[in-house]
């Protein structure tokens, strides 16, 4: 293993992770274990869940995760007798390896032996939790002993950090929500950074970007939270001193929670790689609590509660006391270095003198030859008088390089006794025989320096380990610091406002954040308002006109303001949503229309299966894959269904009959994105010039799909026809009819009930401003009463 740099590796590019997942038998069927280790982060995190048929819950963790690998027992795998859950995993990560292994090494006593054995005395209220939780105890158990077996190295004793992930604090968005809404992958491309992650993403560690990553596919769900997170990014947008001071130091930092993950395992077998990698270890160590006083300085005048804590965390006196014991066996100026000669150079001097004389003498040893190698090349360059000089790599040791025209050589050949040539350009790489022996003496006196190095370094090592949990929590600091960073730095960037926390989606101009990015400037900013009132939100408008972008946008803002970051908008207030649901055509694909229609039907069964009074629901048309009387019923009964409930939905259709449910229920409001018609100046041609506004009331366009296909290609025969017969069936249906007096009385007499409720809530108006909003609420009720009679007046 080798810790990379941060700048070398984007965060989430190769998988690391190694989950284990078991499921009850019998009456415990549906409560389901899971347990997963990143092998580049030393953390097991232990999750217990009941779970319903569809296993949702399982799926979307899974897709979370990412993972390289995923365990099974044996028996839920068994050919002809497999479990839905095997199945469905198996369907939904066809590219992840599958392992199978007994069913007896999930054996949850063997796995509370393990936790008690492994976790760090910092984290063992988890036993507390996980006692009774047999189910990822099993897990565990199966989960650790085959990461043993495959990394060929135990971990050391008390050394890792292990928690409990129930799924209460956290938001759900289903996996086909997520991809719909490109949250972390965009759908076109997916190298591409046009996504959620791509516009928030300005961390400097890995750490960091797995941390973001994480929350924006599970946002947090409590407000607490969520205020004293963006307390700290408020602080950070007006303190510059302290942004740019802590970025500084943030980006020095390399991979702390891969550098911890090497620490703890103890190597089954010592190798010359083994050694040298616990070398380079222990020096990026030095190099990571060395970055503990700049960060702490960093802190220092801050004021929020957040970074205030995280200030604290630091006067943690184990930092010294593991630094103090490295620098008493480490030169103090061996530090992290680029380039691959220098950081061997740093290996071989990382002990202090007098510590092993054998250790000084094989050092001297290696000077020597180095030296040796250094003069002979300089000897070879004049017997030829070549400008040759002395270069190493990693995989050849040392050679010899010129840049020269090969014009310039006699015969345009190098001398006989030089071997292994290679050319770029004009620059020659080349060694010969005795510079090869030199190296292989190099090499053999490396070895024992590295080996006496590591010994050294090991007995260091079992010194520290009791001291290594403030490792963990200064890993988590730096990932959680770097997150807030890179939320600030984006806010920057574009003009984003803090958002708040009531029981109203309430957006003043908001627009799309990652359209906002690719089209390089502000897109077409839009209202958004809901409340328990008014909770059911009914758009169209022609296509093209900007339903679904807008639909994503309230999804997208919606995420941001539950990590804790700021929103595009002018002003913002949330409801906290604990679920997040999407269903977003995607694959309006004629050629697949059975499954387009099927895939429907499940999206929307998920919804309505799982949904509830907290839950934003976004539907971008549905029913559109069979005919329109059966696609305007499926609307109308899921409609009818969601009604029912407190959550907030969002639905986009072509079915106009839908938008006269508001005449039914008053909780439902109708919007349209307008368009206006110009006339080019050439003649009598109109033009549809789409303004992407959103507005009150329900679509006023006539046979708008008639003018998308006159921009096709379509023949006008074609056009024309069905110009003539759409006209002759809007004449067959008979005109709708418009609602009755008593309708818009009850209507106009529930809107002022829920204004009021409103008021009587999250008023902090002063009794002037409340007595002005409060005639203003009467007046509007009057308005939109129908003619009222003498007992109206009296209300």
């Amino acid at each position: 293993f080798t810790v990379t740099s941060s700048s070398a590796v984007s965060a989430h590019t190769v998988a690391s992770v190694i989950v284990a997942v078991v499921e009850g038998r019998g009456l415990a069927r549906g409560e389901v274990g899971m347990a997963s280790i990143d092998l580049k982060n030393p953390e097991v995190i232990l999750s217990q869940f009941a779970d319903n048929t569809t296993y949702a819950k399982v799926i979307t963790k899974l897709k979370i995760l990412t993972p390289l690998e995923i365990i099974m027992s044996n028996t839920a795998c068994d050919a002809g007798n497999t479990t839905k859950l095997f199945s469905l995993i198996t369907e939904h990560f066809k590219n992840v390896t599958f392992t199978t292994v007994q069913r007896k090494y999930f054996n949850e006593t063997k796995g509370l032996e393990y936790i008690e054995q492994l976790c760090a005395s910092e984290f063992s209220t988890i036993f507390m939790e996980v006692q009774s939780k047999y189910y990822c105890l099993a897990a565990a158990a199966a989960l650790l002993k085959y990461v043993e077996f495959i990394q060929n190295a135990v971990y050391a004793p008390k050394s890792l950090k292990v928690r409990f992930q129930g799924s209460e604090k956290t938001a759900m968005i289903d996996s086909s929500s997520a991809q719909n809404l490109e949250l972390v992958i965009n759908n076109r491309d997916s190298r591409n950074g046009h996504t959620l992650f791509g516009v928030l993403n300005y961390t400097k560690t890995p750490g960091g970007s797995r941390r973001l990553r994480s929350n924006i596919l599970e946002p947090l769900a409590d407000a607490e939270t969520i205020n004293t997170r963006l307390d700290s990014v408020q602080e950070l947008l007006q303190d510059e001193e302290l942004f740019f001071g802590l970025q500084a130091v943030i980006s020095k930092f390399l991979d702390t929670e891969q550098l911890l993950s090497v620490l703890v395992q103890i190597p089954k077998q010592d190798t010359v790689k083994t050694a040298e990698s616990k070398i380079t270890n222990l020096i990026y160590l030095k190099h990571t609590l060395e970055l503990v006083e700049p960060l702490k300085a960093a802190l220092r005048s801050c004021n929020t509660p957040l970074l205030k804590a995280y200030y604290n965390s630091f006067e943690d006196t184990r930092f010294g006391i593991i630094l103090e014991k490295i620098t008493t066996v480490i030169n103090d100026d061996t530090r992290y270095t680029k380039g691959c000669l220098s950081m061997r150079t740093q290996k071989c001097y990382a002990v202090k003198p007098n510590i092993n004389e054998f250790l000084d003498i094989a050092r001297r040893t290696y000077t020597e030859i180095v030296d040796d190698i250094a003069g002979m090349i300089t000897q070879l360059a004049e017997k030829y008088n070549l400008p040759m000089k002395t270069s190493f790599s990693s995989a050849r040791g040392f050679f010899i390089q010129m840049n020269v025209d090969c014009s310039t050589l006699p015969n345009g050949q190098l001398p006989s006794e030089f071997t292994k040539i290679t050319k770029m350009k004009n620059t020659y790489s080349f060694t010969s025989a005795d510079l090869i022996k030199m190296n292989e003496r190099c090499q053999e006196s490396l070895r024992e320096i590295y080996h006496m190095t590591y010994l050294i370094v090991c007995k260091l090592l079992n010194e520290i380990y009791e001291h290594i949990h403030c490792l963990y929590k200064l890993s988590d600091i730096v990932s959680m610091l770097d997150m807030l960073l890179s939320f600030a730095h984006a806010c920057t960037l574009s003009d984003y406002v803090r958002p708040e926390f009531t029981d109203t989606l309430a957006i003043k101009q908001g627009w799309h954040p990652i359209l906002e990015k690719i089209a390089m400037e502000k897109p077409v900013s839009n209202n958004t308002y809901l409340t328990e009132g008014n909770n059911f939100v009914i758009i169209t408008g022609p296509n093209m006109s900007g339903k679904s972008t807008y639909l994503k946008q309230i999804a997208l803002c919606q995420i941001m303001a539950q990590i804790g970051s700021y929103v595009p908008a002018e002003y913002c207030s949330f409801r906290i949503a604990e679920q997040i649901f999407t269903r977003i055509g995607m694959d309006d694909d004629i050629e697949t229309n059975a499954s387009t229609f099927m895939k429907e039907m499940k999206e929307i069964t998920y919804i309505i299966q799982n949904a509830n009074d907290k839950s934003l629901i976004i539907i971008d048309e549905l029913g559109r894959g069979t005919s329109a009387e059966e696609g305007i019923g499926i609307c109308y009964a899921a409609c009818e269904y969601l009604l029912n409930l407190k959550a907030f939905t969002l639905f986009a259709t072509h079915f106009l009959e839908l938008c006269h449910l508001d005449a039914l229920y008053p909780n439902v409001e109708n919007y349209h994105f307008e368009v206006q018609h110009v006339r080019s100046s050439a003649g009598n041609k109109e033009k549809i010039a789409y303004t992407y506004t959103l507005s009150k009331g329900y679509t006023e366009e006539k046979n708008y799909g008639l003018k998308a296909a006159e921009v096709s290609s379509l023949p006008s025969s074609v056009i024309l026809d069905a110009k003539e017969i759409t006209s002759h069936i809007a004449k067959q249906i008979l005109h709708r009819q418009k609602s009755t007096p008593e309708m818009m009385k009850e209507r106009a007499v529930y809107h002022l009930a829920m204004r009021l409720v409103q008021t009587a809530r999250n008023s902090r108006l002063d009794p002037d401003s409340l007595r002005i909003y409060l005639k203003g609420l009467k007046k509007k009720y009057e308005a939109s009463c129908p003619a009222p009679g003498q007992n109206d007046e009296q209300q």
